[in-house]
């Protein structure tokens, strides 16, 4: 889904940002996981196919994916890679494109140190207010704005950037 790729979501616990092809690596090698495949119901794919299944999820318009970043390491260094900071996913899918407030939601908490810390029951919440409001802030900038967002959430500001903050 495109309406989410200018969006930046931050919580307490976790950042969420839109899954680019810049994210397709490290989440490719999750998925490479028999555990993870068994739980998420999914089959093994080569790499291309990977970076094929994250452009499809792009263009759909029934699908919001957002990666889930660990705040706490994000937040840690400007320097930080969103890479390095990846915790899981967590997906909308619109079941009726009539009606835009049905949906389902999807969370996998993929990094196994990251699991048991409430990222994932945070990550959808903010999905779900996310999913229900009709305006979306623009992220502008991947780079410039991650780290404007880090220097004023470690300054205390309420409103990093002025993105939207869960």
């Amino acid at each position: 889904m495109r309406s989410n790729e200018n969006t930046l979501l931050l919580g307490k616990k976790v950042v969420l940002v839109p899954y680019t092809a810049e994210h397709v690596p490290r989440y490719h090698e999750w998925m490479k996981s028999e555990e993870l495949q068994r739980l998420t119901a999914s089959e093994p794919l080569t790499l291309e196919q990977e970076y094929s299944m994250q452009r499809s999820w792009r263009e759909d318009a029934a699908k919001c994916t957002f990666i889930v970043l660990d705040a706490e390491k994000w937040q840690a260094q400007l320097s930080t890679t969103e890479e390095s900071c990846m915790a899981g996913d967590v997906n909308l899918f619109l079941t009726d494109l009539g009606d835009p407030s049905l949906g389902e939601i999807e969370i996998m908490i993929a990094e196994p140190s990251c699991r048991g810390k409430g990222l994932g029951t945070e990550a959808v919440l903010m999905m779900m207010s996310y999913g229900g409001r009709e305006q979306r802030l623009p992220r502008g900038d991947v780079q410039a704005d991650s780290e404007r967002a880090r220097a004023a959430v470690a300054s205390g500001a309420d409103q990093p950037c002025g993105r939207e903050v869960l």
